[in-house]
């Protein structure tokens, strides 16, 4: 994703990380449950799906978007310790990999979100 020139450096920048890493938190997700450490039939594979919305939404930057998908990505944090600490081997390293997606996730909305805000208040009415 290039950044556009139009945009503040930090809002481009919060952008592009937050896209990025969301969808490398979706094949993560996808890789995980059908390829990498299969639990079951794969089912868990679903886990990816309440990250496909959000995309668009952080694509055409709607803040309030930003803003909740800064909580919804504890809940990939969540899980990702939670596998990380009881499997072994590729699992608990997926599951690291999970927990420091969201944290990024996390990061770049919050810094978003921020950088937004003050542009706004900076910005002449």
């Amino acid at each position: 994703m290039t950044p556009d020139p139009a945009l503040p450096a930090p809002i481009a920048w919060t952008r592009a990380l937050a896209v990025t890493a969301t969808l490398a938190l979706i094949v993560l997700c996808l890789a995980w449950e059908l390829w990498l450490a299969p639990t079951g039939r794969g089912t868990l594979a679903v886990k990816a799906l309440p990250l496909l919305p959000p995309l668009a939404g952080l694509v055409r930057m709607r803040l309030y978007t930003y803003r909740w998908v800064s909580l919804l990505v504890w809940l990939y944090a969540a899980e990702g310790a939670v596998r990380a600490a009881s499997e072994q081997g590729t699992g608990a390293l997926l599951g690291t990999l999970e927990v420091l997606l969201a944290i990024v996730i996390f990061a770049a909305c919050a810094w978003h979100v921020r950088a937004r805000l003050r542009n706004a208040v900076a910005a002449p009415s």
